[in-house]
C-alpha cells in the first residue's frame, strides 16, 4: 500500500510545484519598488561664503608727508572724527603763520597807512586847488606871468591823480575787498592743507588693515594706509551655482556655521540676489544679512550656509531614481496597479539631489518602480526598497560647495 501511494505523492508535489511556478510566472518578475508615504519635505541650498561688511573705506593721504604718529591698529573700533594718523607739519605751520601775518599786516598797517596817505593826498589836492585859484585871480590882474598859472594847474592835475590813486588803494584794502579776500583765501588754503596732516576717520567702523608706520613717507595718491569696515549691516557673500537661482528669493532664512567655530550656529536671511551671472564660474552672488551678529564673527571669515528655499508639509517624496523622462516640472514614473506596470505622468514640486515632490499624479501608498525595470502592462511583483527619508522630515539638498581662493 505504501509503495502504491509514493507515485501519487510525487505526482501531487510536481503538480503543486508546477502550479506555483505557473502562478509566479503569471505574477511576473520581482522588481525593486518604493511605497510612497506623505512626509514633511524641506528643501535647502547648501554652499560656502565669506563674511563681508556692507561698505569698506580705504584711507589715504591727500598730501605728501612723513608719518609721525599712527594711533590705531588692526581690530580697533573708531568713531567718525577720531585721529588715525598724524603727519609732520613744520613747513605747513610756517606757511599758515606767514599767511596770517600778511592778513594782520593788511589790517594793522597797510590799511591805516593807505587811509593816511589818502588824507594827505586830499590835503595836497585842496592846497593845489587853492593855489591855482589864487594864481588865476592874480593873472586876471596881470600881477603874475601865465607860466606860473600853468605850473599851478600841473600841480593840481598831479594832486588830483594822487588823490584818485590813494582812493583806489584804500578801496582795495578795505574790509571785504579784493586784497583782503586774497589774503583770507591764502590763509584758508594754508589752514586746510595743515588740517590734512591729521588724518581722521570719516565714519565709524573697525580697522581691518594697516600699511603705514611712523617714519614712512606717504604720497597723495597710490597707497592705501588703512582699511576700515564701516559700521552697518554684516553680510555673508555666497556665490551659488546658477542652477539654484530658480529656488532663491529675498527673505529666505538660513542657518550659518563659521568654519572656525563649528560648534556654533547663527541665523541670517537672503537680502540681495545679484542681477547678473558670473560667466567664468557660472555662479550668482547672493548676500545674507546677519542679525544679530555673533561676537566671534570676523571679516572674510569662511562660513557654511544652509538656506531653506522651500517647505511642504505631508508631501509625497519620490526618489529621483524612480523618475523618467524629466522635462521641467513634469516627469513619468512606473507604478504597479493591480499587479501590472502602468506609466503615470506626474507634476514635480520641490526638487532635490535624492528625491523630489510629486505634487500631482500619485497617491499615498502607491508603488513606484526603481528605474525602468519592467515594461508597461507587464505583470510584476514588488520588492520593497527603503526610501532614503527620515520618518519625521526630509531635506532636499542642492549642494554647491564653492570655495574662495
Amino acid at each position: 500500500m505504501t509503495i502504491k501511494r509514493t507515485p501519487l505523492i510525487v505526482i501531487f508535489l510536481v503538480v503543486v510545484l508546477l502550479a506555483i511556478a505557473l502562478f509566479r510566472w503569471w505574477q511576473g518578475p520581482l522588481v525593486p519598488a518604493y511605497q510612497l508615504q506623505p512626509i514633511d519635505l524641506i528643501q535647502n541650498v547648501v554652499a560656502t561664503g565669506r563674511v563681508i561688511s556692507t561698505s569698506r573705506a580705504q584711507v589715504g593721504s591727500e598730501i605728501a608727508g612723513i608719518v609721525v604718529e599712527r594711533r590705531v591698529r588692526e581690530g580697533d573700533r573708531v568713531k567718525a572724527g577720531d585721529v588715525l594718523i598724524v603727519l609732520r607739519a613744520d613747513d605747513l605751520i610756517a606757511k599758515e603763520k606767514e599767511a596770517q601775518a600778511a592778513l594782520d599786516q593788511l589790517r594793522l598797517a597797510r590799511r591805516p597807512q593807505a587811509v593816511a596817505a589818502l588824507a594827505q593826498a586830499e590835503s595836497h589836492f585842496a592846497q593845489a586847488k587853492r593855489e591855482t585859484q589864487r594864481r588865476m585871480e592874480l593873472l586876471e590882474k596881470q600881477s603874475i606871468a601865465r607860466e606860473a598859472v600853468e605850473q599851478s594847474r600841473n600841480n593840481l592835475a598831479s594832486a588830483t591823480s594822487a588823490v584818485e590813486q590813494a582812493r583806489l588803494l584804500v578801496q582795495s584794502l578795505a574790509p571785504g575787498e579784493s586784497e583782503e579776500r586774497i589774503l583770507k583765501e591764502r590763509l584758508a588754503a594754508a589752514q586746510a592743507t595743515l588740517l590734512k596732516t591729521v588724518i581722521r576717520a570719516e565714519a565709524a567702523g573697525t580697522i581691518l588693515t594697516r600699511n603705514v608706520e611712523p617714519g614712512d613717507l606717504v604720497q597723495p595718491v597710490g597707497k592705501v594706509l588703512l582699511e576700515i569696515a564701516r559700521e552697518g549691516d554684516t553680510e555673508i557673500l555666497v556665490p551659488l551655482d546658477e542652477r539654484n537661482l530658480g529656488a532663491l528669493s529675498v527673505g529666505q532664512q538660513a542657518i550659518c556655521i563659521a568654519d572656525a567655530y563649528s560648534g556654533e550656529h547663527f541665523k541670517a536671511r537672503v537680502n540681495f540676489i545679484a542681477p547678473t551671472i558670473d560667466p567664468q564660474r557660472g555662479t550668482v552672488d547672493i548676500r545674507l544679512k546677519v542679525d544679530p551678529v555673533p561676537d566671534y564673527l570676523r571679516q572674510d571669515m569662511t562660513v557654511s550656509v544652509n538656506i531653506q528655499t522651500g517647505k511642504v508639509d505631508q508631501a509625497l517624496a519620490v526618489p529621483n531614481d524612480a523618475l523618467l523622462n524629466i522635462s521641467g516640472s513634469r516627469a513619468d514614473v512606473l507604478t504597479v496597479r493591480d499587479g501590472r506596470v502602468k506609466r503615470v505622468a506626474i507634476m514635480l514640486g520641490l526638487r532635490g539631489m535624492a528625491y523630489s515632490e510629486a505634487s500631482s499624479g500619485l497617491a499615498p501608498g502607491e508603488w513606484v518602480l526603481q528605474g525602468a525595470r519592467a515594461q508597461e502592462g507587464e505583470h510584476v511583483r514588488v520588492s520593497r526598497q527603503v526610501v532614503p527619508l527620515n520618518n519625521a522630515a526630509a531635506t532636499t539638498r542642492k549642494e554647491t560647495p564653492v570655495k574662495f581662493n
